[in-house]
């Protein structure tokens, strides 16, 4: 058995609720999706709903990866946005709160904490982001190279990102004075461009660090203590985790590609729909329609979830376009962004 009771337990209370079954539905798609093991899915159908749980299974993977496209797409459902249940927001429901054994994975609760910034003390972080999404950001020591161009860089977004309503809280392990003198030198750099409007948390005890597995073994200070990764973590308005980015010390991170994230995640987080690779700078050339014709109207689309019914697509997508492949499953349906935003 992959799961623990405790983790038996969390997994039947969540699905229990949004009355899982081994039909198709949209809890179904996402556990399939998130589980390690197909063949456990109908065993924790039945804990969940207390209902003997249907053997059949579909042979073709990608059926068996989204809960039987033919079924759960083009399904006879009600034909209102109200019954379509979100992307992500639907996703991190179906993980425990806390993993089983202390790690912090997507869907978590992140951990709360105190901690000096240079704005002054955070006496919680759960309670300075409240109802927001946030980004807490590491790096690994001030008065060093990248880290300056990467706080500089992320100081240019961020106005971009608080009109999102998405907060923002740097970190290393360095003191809260050492973090005030730096960024004299954050700002230089930038050519005195910039206002740093965010505050940088000051670890030097490493206990925040180790609590989000943050912790460097191969950096150290001039004291032998290790640094932290570049590490990125997106929390959702319920303190869960999203999105993590771990990256090593030798290499900066893409402030974009961040902020491409939260967009991302907002965009889906109530929708259902998922972001296509290089989105929003997507299908650009790959030809669309008859002869092409429809390929510059679908650039930076995006992909109705294949539990979407056919009935609730068109209704509240008619415009979406269904992309021919070789099996003829009809499980790539583009939608334009600005539709989704509507909705």
């Amino acid at each position: 058995m992959l799961f623990s009771s405790v983790a038996l337990r969390r997994f039947g209370s969540n699905l229990g609720a949004r009355s899982l079954s081994s039909s198709s539905s949209s809890s179904s798609f996402f556990l399939r999706r998130g589980s390690k093991s197909l063949a456990l899915l109908p065993s924790l159908a039945g804990v969940a709903t207390n209902k003997p749980s249907s053997s059949s299974s579909p042979t073709n993977p990608c059926v068996r990866a989204y809960g039987s496209t033919a079924k759960a797409s083009l399904s006879t459902e009600s034909s209102t946005m109200d019954t379509m249940e979100s992307g992500t927001k639907m996703y991190m429901s179906l993980y425990p709160e806390g993993s089983i054994d202390g790690s912090l994975r997507l869907g978590n609760i992140v951990p709360d904490f105190s901690a000096e910034t240079t704005h002054g003390p955070m006496e919680s972080f759960h309670e300075w982001k409240k109802g927001k999404w946030a980004i807490l950001f590491s790096h690994p020591a001030d008065f060093t190279p990248v880290c300056t161009t990467e706080i500089g860089r992320l100081a240019l977004k961020y106005d971009e990102l608080s009109a999102m309503d998405c907060l923002v809280a740097t970190l290393s392990v360095d003191p809260v004075k050492s973090h005030k003198e730096w960024l004299r030198d954050v700002v230089a750099h930038c050519e005195n461009e910039i206002e740093v409007k965010f505050p940088i948390i000051g670890d030097k005890d490493r206990s925040i660090s180790t609590m989000y597995g943050m912790i460097d073994p191969g950096t150290s200070d001039d004291q032998d203590l290790p640094l932290t990764i570049r590490a990125v973590f997106i929390v959702n308005p319920e303190n869960k985790l999203m999105l993590t980015l771990n990256y090593p010390a030798c290499v900066g991170r893409n402030t974009d590609e961040i902020v491409r994230c939260v967009k991302a995640l907002q965009l889906s987080y109530e929708k259902s729909i998922a972001t296509p690779a290089n989105w929003p700078n997507n299908h650009a050339d790959i030809p669309l329609g008859k002869n092409g014709d429809r390929t510059s109207e679908f650039k930076g689309s995006v992909f109705l979830l294949p539990t979407v019914s056919k009935e609730d697509a068109d209704a509240n997508y008619p415009d979406y376009h269904t992309c021919d492949v070789p099996s003829e499953i009809p499980y790539l349906r583009l939608v334009k962004t600005e539709d989704v935003e509507k909705m």
